[in-house]
């Protein structure tokens, strides 16, 4: 008898977020046997002194460093930070959001706003695309906006028409926007204007016209894919495969909702969780770095650490608004939790069940982090981020015209933002041989910075190297990366070719 049964071709599928970053590792190991190993000098500061390059001992990287990558990405080593603090801010916003959810503030909440905005969903975009670039250009917003997709973002877009893309570019987009065009980013501008010994407020007017072309172009597009994807799903959707699973994994429960409305402990957990991130927000933007005499919160916490009694209650260590780093906002997110509980008369077991389960669903994106960390890791333990550096930077950037060392400095910093995705990282290790590199050239110092911050956000948009931001968001929104680059594919173009317009034009100013 003949056999009936058709065999049918196997798809290719993309690997996992895992998959790729380890593969990456791999190829960075492999990279250490066939670069050379150099060094920079580095003055007391850490920072890297210009043409003081030289050969040191190889240090080839093995099967036993590779494996060993991801765990001292967490963890960290004498050259490499680790990303244990980012990997608990994740899992510490997960238990918050967990505790949250059990209150069902955020599901009711949500379906108040779709019947609010009913017809004029897509106003949502451009608001929400602005906070978050503002977000990205004031405190380099990006591992926080993971905190706003699985209980805000891809709900209401999807519930309205849209796809679980149009949901992760309003976040990922207008937040990597805003680092592209950072105006007083600590971590971008701020680093690589300090190593440059320039203030982080030069060049401030010009990346705030940056910014706003920028986020301009983005938000436009976006609109436009949804305008698109609202009027033909099938034809215009990138997923439109796996709608109705997406449909299943973040449908609202909007039953009752406009009936019996939300009770008043919602309305004050609602009121809780939007001050957290108000308050969040509050804490990294640094203040008296855009303005020196803006220094309320610091007086403030002195002020409040000094009181009697009142002082000891509160802690020994009050650090100020505008000082706050991860160690601060987890906390902020630990307290906001119980603070949840206790105004919604929660039970003990039912908050631990509920923050423990909340921590389970971000526990990938978190190890993603750390996993991503591993590259950096075996760069530097290869001894081979120097000689990158080195040829890329000292001698390639060299005897160029203004306009077109701008131009090559920025196309120099995305394949340095993709080995290095750290840009504080990056910003202390180049600053200070690119920096001195545009003197000569002619080129302001500020723009040198801007050139590499919008290398940074630029490649950000896309890389899976970018600390878990976007193999993060993509894990949550179950999109696969492939679709993101297809979705992301002309965007990127407009933003390159808007951003080397303004930086070669900018030289002439």
């Amino acid at each position: 008898m003949q056999n009936d049964t058709k065999k049918t071709k196997k798809k290719f599928q993309m690997p996992s977020a895992y998959t790729i970053l380890f593969l990456i590792i791999i190829f960075v190991a492999l990279l250490s046997w066939i670069i050379p190993a150099g060094s920079y000098s580095t003055d007391k500061a850490g920072n890297i002194i210009a043409h003081t390059y030289k050969s040191v001992a190889s240090n080839p990287q093995g099967i036993l460093d590779v494996f060993s990558a991801p765990i001292y990405g967490m963890i960290g080593n004498d050259k490499t930070d680790g990303a244990i603090s980012i990997s608990l801010f994740i899992l510490v916003i997960g238990g918050f959001l967990g505790v949250v959810n059990q209150t069902r503030a955020l599901d009711d909440g949500i379906a108040s706003i779709v019947t609010r905005f009913k017809g004029r969903e897509k106003l949502l975009i451009p608001i929400l695309m602005i906070l978050f670039a503002i977000g990205g250009s004031t405190y380099g917003m990006a591992e926080e906006t993971i905190a706003f997709y699985p209980p805000l973002l891809i709900p209401v877009m999807i519930s309205v028409g849209f796809d679980s893309l149009v949901a992760v570019a309003i976040a990922l987009v207008g937040s990597q926007v805003g680092c592209l065009a950072s105006t007083v980013n600590p971590f971008a501008t701020g680093v690589a204007s300090q190593s440059l010994n320039i203030s982080p407020g030069d060049g401030l007017l010009s990346r705030i016209v940056l910014l706003v072309i920028s986020v301009g172009i983005s938000i436009a597009y976006v609109y436009h894919y949804a305008s698109q994807v609202e009027k033909d799903p099938p034809k215009r959707s990138y997923i439109y495969n796996q709608r109705e699973d997406d449909l299943k994994r973040f449908a609202l429960d909007t039953k009752n909702v406009d009936q019996e409305g939300m009770t008043g402990r919602q309305k004050t957990v609602l009121t809780i969780f939007g001050l957290t991130f108000f308050i969040m927000i509050l804490g990294l933007v640094p203040w008296d770095s855009i303005n020196p005499k803006w220094t309320f919160f610091n007086n403030f916490a002195k002020w409040l650490q000094n009181l009697p009694v009142i002082g000891d209650i509160i802690g020994s260590n009050i650090v100020p608004f505008g000082s706050w780093y991860f160690t601060e906002i987890t906390t902020l997110f630990l307290m906001a939790a119980v603070l949840v509980m206790f105004i919604f008369k929660m039970k003990e077991a039912t908050f631990i069940e509920s923050f423990m389960n909340g921590m389970s669903d971000f526990l990938g994106v978190a190890i993603i982090v750390a996993v991503a960390r591993g590259i950096q890791v075996v760069m530097n333990d290869g001894n081979i981020t120097a000689t990158v550096l080195h040829w890329g930077g000292e001698t390639g950037l060299s005897n160029l015209g203004s306009a077109l060392f701008i131009i090559v400095t920025f196309i120099f910093y995305i394949p340095m933002s993709f080995l290095i995705p750290s840009t504080s990282g990056l910003a202390a290790a180049t600053m200070g041989i690119i920096g001195p590199m545009g003197k000569f050239a002619g080129v302001d110092p500020s723009l040198v910075v801007t050139a590499y911050q919008s290398a940074s956000g630029w490649v950000n948009l896309i890389t899976p190297t970018s600390g878990g931001v976007v193999l993060g968001a993509l894990a949550i929104a179950h999109v696969n990366i492939t679709d993101w680059w297809k979705f992301m594919f002309k965007l990127m173009i407009y933003l390159f070719i808007s951003t080397v317009a303004f930086l070669a034009i900018m030289t002439f100013i």
